[in-house]
């Protein structure tokens, strides 16, 4: 999606939409005109959600939503073609977080079960929404929601919410090269934002809700891919990237032709063999 002057009657479908983030960007879309579908399993955060947003004069719609579920993906992309049809913009926002313990203390189960959420829900957001947008053929655009941890453990023993964020990165970056250029794939990475997932009395120091929704809603207006929001991540992700560029530079230095391993170009010099 290139850069959007104007949201108003677009239809924006938001995952984990009734809570946190989720709803401060439905609140956020939702004052410029969008018109917001929100899926979510807890039909009492829907409803409680909808009311919220139709007194502030939205045009909120929901529907029940488990993405963990591939069948219950396809029916609210079906609920949203039966209501609008047509969808502009699809946020991929639904998330879990597990009590912080090391991997070799985590429940399994417990931990598979986040890996559904975080990584699976996005993936079938992106599999549902995506063949229709493609099929659909006007600009439209899929955001998934990442996290800073997608870059870096922002605190200690989260290791499968990392991993977790870090697969929305990786997949984010695939999934553009499948989609047609009119379809804008791009990740957001919250910093620290007030969210129910977190201890009460640590979640009231994170950043506004609200704030950070305008942050990304600018952001997506213009059209841009990497949604940032938390200047100081940059202090956290930069020894990573150092030290990453220190060992290419003293065990794998740059010399003429050394594109000869490098696979992308192995691809297109067959290609072009043709």
């Amino acid at each position: 999606m290139s850069a959007v002057q104007n949201l108003k009657d677009k239809i924006v479908v938001i995952t984990g939409g009734a809570p946190g983030i989720g709803f401060a960007l439905a609140k956020a879309f939702g004052a410029e005109g969008a018109k917001i579908i929100i899926g979510e399993p807890r039909q009492n955060r829907l409803d409680e959600a909808v009311s919220a947003l139709q007194a502030a004069g939205v045009d909120a719609q929901a529907a029940m939503c488990d993405v963990r579920k591939l069948e219950s993906v396809e029916a609210l992309a079906d609920f949203a073609w039966a209501a609008h049809g047509r969808v502009d913009i699809v946020l991929n926002n639904a998330g879990v977080s597990l009590p912080p313990a090391p991997v070799t203390d985590v429940d399994i189960a417990k931990a598979r079960d986040l890996m559904d959420v975080n990584f699976w829900g996005v993936w079938h957001g992106c599999a549902v929404f995506g063949k229709r947008l493609a099929a659909q053929g006007t600009p439209s655009a899929i955001y998934n929601t990442g996290s800073e941890n997608a870059f870096f453990p922002a605190v200690p023993h989260i290791a499968v919410y990392v991993a977790s964020k870090h697969a929305v990165l990786g997949l984010t970056d695939a999934f553009r090269e499948d989609m047609p250029d009119f379809v804008t794939v791009g990740v957001i990475f919250p910093g620290f934002v007030r969210s129910e997932m977190m201890e009460p009395r640590f979640a009231a120091l994170g950043m506004d809700t609200d704030r950070f929704a305008q942050i990304v809603l600018q952001q997506i207006k213009a059209g841009e891919i990497y949604i940032v929001s938390h200047a100081y991540n940059v202090e956290r992700i930069a020894p990573r990237h150092h030290a990453v560029m220190r060992a290419f530079e003293t065990y794998a230095p740059r010399y003429a032709g050394d594109d000869e391993f490098d696979v992308r170009a192995i691809i297109d010099r067959l290609r072009n063999r043709r």
